[in-house]
């Protein structure tokens, strides 16, 4: 008797299962057209989902404009002016005109906030911490790299006043900015739970400041950089060699020739016009909200070259809300302040403690002989050639000895 009562419990209790089974066969037949529960898992689950029955399910086609239901009932339910609002097909009336009146409700926030606090950052991070790891086990293995030859206490101008002028506005302005945009991408996710939102307000509104002004110093500076340096930065064949023996980096002895930029310093010098370049336009693009289209232009363009269509199988969006322009500029910014910083991090190195002499190019704008012609030797000759030849016409004014 007990078995049977079992066998007619497990048939009884196996129909809510088949009929769960035929719901998730025909999903929007069984519920009406609204959402399923696969339909929540997969969302939470991070997968794409067609929401087409969600987006257009703003009520009949006419009820009456948004206005118009702010009555006592209105015509359409509270669920249908939400997703309207949500979707952007609201018919709103708003006093102010600017780009972004008429949307009310984005989504999209969400998703950049993700993205930002989450694989930007630790990344980024993960990325600068690389770097320095990298930087000191080259310190352990190398050491300082040293001026080998004697020195001839004869020095030789290698940057004059104004180049180290324009130099050392770009390196303390990218400092502050590499700072304080540091400060204020971290501050959320770690900086306020160590030291409490008071204190952490106050910093960031000085960084904020501070970040928004020594941009114009940055700017300037890139520019004044690439009209002082970009002939000397020209790549030319002896860079081949110099990379092959990777600059004497790695070796004692080895000073492969090199001009007044050697082929490691045409790195830095393109490194810092392209990312300077381009986090100069993402900033002003922050500057200035919703005053130009970023990346709905460059994205057409490259639908133009059908990469994106050959490597994703679609498009990339060419039409873009004033927020999501804003939201890509934004992390556009921080993903080329990570790189850019981890390249200067480098840099830094070599030009103070992983290389005597190296200060001094920037400091006093002059360096040993020797130095010169163990680093830039094709260079040091040029100079060297230049003070051996008298100037024009000196010849002419000579007096012959009576």
């Amino acid at each position: 008797m007990r078995a049977l009562l079992w066998i007619v419990l497990s048939v009884i209790l196996a129909f809510p299962a088949m009929a769960d089974d035929a719901v998730s066969g025909e999903p929007r037949a069984a519920t009406g057209g609204a959402q399923t529960l696969e339909d929540i898992m997969a969302r939470q689950r991070g997968e794409k989902l067609d929401d087409s029955f969600r987006r257009d399910a703003t009520g009949q086609g006419n009820v009456e404009a948004l206005m118009g239901q702010l009555g006592t009932r209105g015509t359409a339910s509270d669920a249908d002016v939400f997703r309207a609002l949500r979707y952007g097909s609201a018919d709103t009336t708003t006093s102010n005109r600017g780009p972004t009146a008429g949307l009310l409700i984005q989504d999209g926030g969400m998703r950049w906030l993700s993205f930002r606090e989450g694989p930007m950052l630790t990344y980024g991070l993960y990325f600068l911490g690389a770097m320095v790891v990298i930087i000191g086990a080259f310190y352990a293995f190398r050491g300082k790299i040293m001026i080998e030859g004697p020195k001839t206490g004869r020095n030789i101008i290698r940057f004059d006043a104004f180049e180290r002028f324009v130099h050392w506005v770009m390196g303390v302005s990218f400092i502050i900015l590499g700072l304080s945009g540091l400060f204020l991408i971290a501050g959320r996710k770690f900086l306020i739970p160590w030291m409490g939102h008071d204190a952490y307000a106050t910093i960031a509104q000085a960084g904020k400041w501070a970040h928004n002004n020594m941009s114009w110093a940055f700017m300037l500076s890139v520019i004044f950089v690439f009209i002082l340096w970009i002939k000397h930065n020209i790549p030319d064949r002896g860079d081949i060699k110099w990379m092959a023996q990777a600059g004497g980096l790695f070796s004692e002895g080895v000073h492969p020739p090199a001009k007044k930029f050697n082929a490691g310093q045409k790195i830095i010098f393109w490194s810092v016009i392209i990312l300077g370049v381009s986090i100069s336009i993402s900033g002003l693009a922050l500057l200035f909200p919703f005053s130009f289209s970023m990346f709905g232009k460059t994205f057409e363009i490259m639908n133009m070259t059908g990469l994106p269509a050959l490597i994703t199988g679609a498009s990339l969006p060419e039409v873009l809300s004033p927020y999501a322009e804003m939201q890509l500029a934004q992390l556009w910014h921080g993903i080329i302040a990570f790189i850019f910083i981890g390249i200067i991090i480098a840099h830094i190195y070599l030009g103070s403690v992983g290389m005597e002499g190296a200060i001094e190019t920037m400091g006093t704008g002059e360096v040993d002989e020797q130095w010169a012609k163990e680093h830039h030797s094709i260079w040091y000759e040029e100079e060297m050639a230049k003070a051996k030849t008298p100037p024009d016409g000196a010849e002419d004014q000579a007096t012959p000895a009576e």
